[in-house]
């Protein structure tokens, strides 16, 4: 594994959306939903980027509400309603069945076997996507960066996540599909990453400078940790 060596390494964490399923599958999914409240999505990509750029606050819901609230013209408490309803409770129902990316659970499995700390930090709330094909059973840490304070790729929520699993984040890969907010913010906060890309991105050689690896199918992160069979 470019440059790692494996035995460092004690821990696997992973981002859940566009990194466990290919973020493609659910946007198809959802883009009836998307389309009925595509003002509301767009105001609401707006004030993710401003969160995005936010130093960490233990308020972090209130602010999000208040940037929302400035956006659509309403009230903070209407702002934050609307918010639960439309996102965080009105987009569990897609994940429902969603297939995760091939290979994926049997990794995960594997490293479990293997004795590997696992944990799962995502910029959402990962209750939302249920058991997560049982994964959340399995893992030591589950934390949502909002719960931190502030969304990746600040540093808070990955050396939050360093603290619960009672390792130094050298000895964490993280695992994610977006370059800015996941490996870059993994990377900066210590940890060792890995970069999932999609499969016609691999066939051309795109890679990472950054990411200490580069893969697009779970069966290469596999055969990296534990050797082809």
């Amino acid at each position: 594994m470019n440059n790692v060596d494996l035995k460092q390494i004690k821990a696997v964490a992973f981002d859940i959306d566009g990194t466990l399923y290919r973020a493609w599958k659910f946007n198809l999914r959802i883009a009836p939903y998307f389309l009925f409240h595509s003002f509301f999505f767009l105001k609401y990509g707006l004030v993710r980027n401003i969160m995005h750029r936010t130093e960490p606050t233990p308020e972090f819901v209130k602010l999000q509400a208040s940037h929302m609230a400035k956006k659509l013209k309403c009230s903070p408490e209407e702002a934050e309603q609307r918010l639960e309803k439309i996102i965080y409770k009105g987009l569990e129902k897609y994940f429902v069945n969603l297939k995760p990316c091939k290979g994926a659970l049997e990794f995960i499995h594997k490293l479990k076997d293997n004795g590997y700390k696992l944990g799962l930090l995502s910029d959402f709330p990962p209750e939302q996507k249920g058991d997560i094909w049982g994964v959340r059973d399995l893992c030591d840490v589950v934390l949502g960066s909002e719960e931190a304070g502030a969304l990746k790729p600040d540093p808070t929520p990955f050396l939050r996540l360093a603290k619960e699993f009672n390792l130094p984040p050298e000895q964490i890969l993280y695992v994610g599909n977006h370059h800015k907010y996941d490996i870059l913010g993994a990377h900066n906060a210590g940890m060792k990453t890995a970069w999932l890309i999609l499969p016609h991105c691999g066939w051309i050689g795109k890679k990472s400078k950054i990411a200490d690896l580069t893969f697009w199918h779970y069966n290469q992160l596999s055969d990296w940790f534990f050797g082809s069979e």
